[in-house]
């Protein structure tokens, strides 16, 4: 996963409550937002440092090794909306309290696992916790101020959840190759302490819904489906075809079909109301997102793998290797925006993934390393020229796409969908992860040129159905 500034915003940020006072204490209230968004942020990426290492541990392959990360983002993915909502009717100060406290403790349990198994079982939990408090700590930013201060203040929390995503992996793996790969996940426990302590002191109670419920169902059914799809397709990369990996993706597919009908049947009140889709924009912004997505978090766990198997790079240098990306996008990001608004996001929505699929083919020459600046750098920066300009024209053009009554939804949706793509691209990649030498190298052009036809894809879809209207 990568950091706030580059990724779409959250379910409940656009539905904050823009008329709120101004907190008493808002330098401590941005601080605890940031640190508790820092959690999910950081810890979503930095475990990619430290997959051989785990790997080593336990012993475990590649199926394995995928499910490090898949189990955290399958509950992110699932229940994202779920926990932008539940902060609506509970209280977002409550919700946030609860997913720090929930992402520390799950922390522990990564560190102290005797077993995959049981690492396993902890990163899902950590993957629910922080569906709880990465819509909710955006979301109080927007409750607790409101005209400028409330656009300073995120700003300030975008700026810093893109440090947070440049350093975090360099941290751990410096933490990695100093002591152990379980560091990683203790560094949260102070980081979430210092946040709690932050939020009881800063945020306010905030009013409860009245009359409101959870879709629980349809949380039920996203995961159900999510998890037995990505088990089946993490199963087929690694192993080939199955009876059990046919019948575990036939029923997550059924799933997921039975999710959109009970969606359909909520209607206004379901976590994803099929009324989005009555945009073909909105349609197209999804399949961009998906493909770019997938793209994307395939090389965040691919490329470190490779770098420290392959290449033989410590976990610091293979976290160093993928710095330019955050810096690059953070930087970026802001000018892309600015593009847009004077000439239309379609056009940079077209581009961009070009750029990306450019930045992909470059990759292709990693797999005969000659050296960092001629092997590496050329592919990451060509890809964090891409990305940084999708993110603020694709963020824009979400809200563009849908009336304002499903602003709120569309930018969660969209929220969740980029995330389902990592966790779909994680699941694909076994094939690769499980060759070694030579054989390893060559998985890696072949992936290559699959990320490369994904972003083209993405630039397709941009192409197809976005249709909005120009600035005049």
């Amino acid at each position: 996963m990568i950091s706030a500034a580059y990724v779409p915003c959250d379910a409940s940020t656009a539905h904050a409550i823009t008329s709120a006072p101004i907190t008493v204490r808002p330098r401590l209230l941005i601080a605890s937002t940031i640190l508790a968004s820092s959690l999910a942020m950081v810890d979503g990426s930095v475990v990619n440092v430290g997959l051989p290492a785990i790997g080593t541990t336990f012993g475990a392959g590649a199926a394995h090794l995928q499910w490090v990360v898949n189990a955290y983002l399958l509950p992110l993915s699932a229940l994202l909306l779920l926990g932008g909502a539940a902060g609506d009717i509970f209280g977002r100060r409550r919700i946030l309290i609860m997913g720090v406290t929930l992402f520390a403790v799950s922390s522990v349990a990564c560190a102290t696992a005797p077993s995959i198994t049981v690492l396993l079982a902890a990163r899902l939990v950590q993957g629910a916790s922080a569906a709880l408090l990465m819509p909710n700590s955006l979301s109080i930013l927007g409750m607790a101020f409101s005209g400028e201060a409330k656009g300073r203040a995120i700003g300030v929390w975008a700026a810093f959840g893109a440090a947070a995503g440049a350093l975090g992996p360099v941290l751990g793996g410096w933490l990695i190759d100093l002591g152990s790969w379980r560091l990683i996940f203790l560094i949260n426990v102070p980081i979430a302490i210092v946040a709690i302590c932050f939020a009881l002191l800063s945020v306010p109670k905030d009013d409860v819904g009245k009359g409101a419920s959870l879709d629980g169902t349809g949380a039920l059914l996203a995961s159900i489906g999510l998890g037995l799809a990505t088990w089946a397709l993490t199963e087929i990369s690694s192993r080939g075809w199955s009876a059990p990996a046919s019948l575990a993706l036939t029923a997550g597919l059924m799933a997921l079909v039975a999710f959109v009908f009970v969606e359909g049947r909520r209607k206004e009140v379901a976590m994803m109301p099929l009324a989005l889709f009555g945009s073909s924009t909105f349609v197209g912004l999804t399949l961009l997102t998906l493909f770019l997505y997938a793209a994307l978090g395939g090389l965040l766990v691919l490329l470190p793998y490779v770098l420290i198997t392959s290449v033989k790079y410590s976990a610091t240098q293979a976290a160093v290797a993928l710095l330019p990306l955050p810096i690059v996008i953070s930087l970026m990001s802001p000018i892309a925006g600015s593009i847009a608004a004077r000439i239309g996001p379609r056009p940079v929505l077209i581009s961009s993934p070009l750029v990306v699929a450019a930045g992909f083919l470059l990759a292709m020459r990693i797999a005969s390393y000659d050296g960092y600046w001629t092997s590496v750098f050329p592919s990451i920066l060509l890809i964090a020229l891409g990305i940084a300009g999708a993110v603020a024209p694709l963020t824009t053009a979400v809200l563009m796409s849908v009336d304002s009554q499903h602003t709120g939804s569309a930018s969660g949706f969209n929220s969740a969908i980029a995330r389902t793509g990592g966790l779909v691209a994680t699941a694909l990649i076994g094939s690769v992860m499980i060759a070694s030498g030579p054989a390893l190298r060559t998985a890696l052009e072949m992936a290559a040129i699959v990320g490369a036809v994904t972003c083209l894809a993405a630039s397709l879809s941009a192409f197809l159905w976005i249709n909005l209207p120009s600035p005049k």
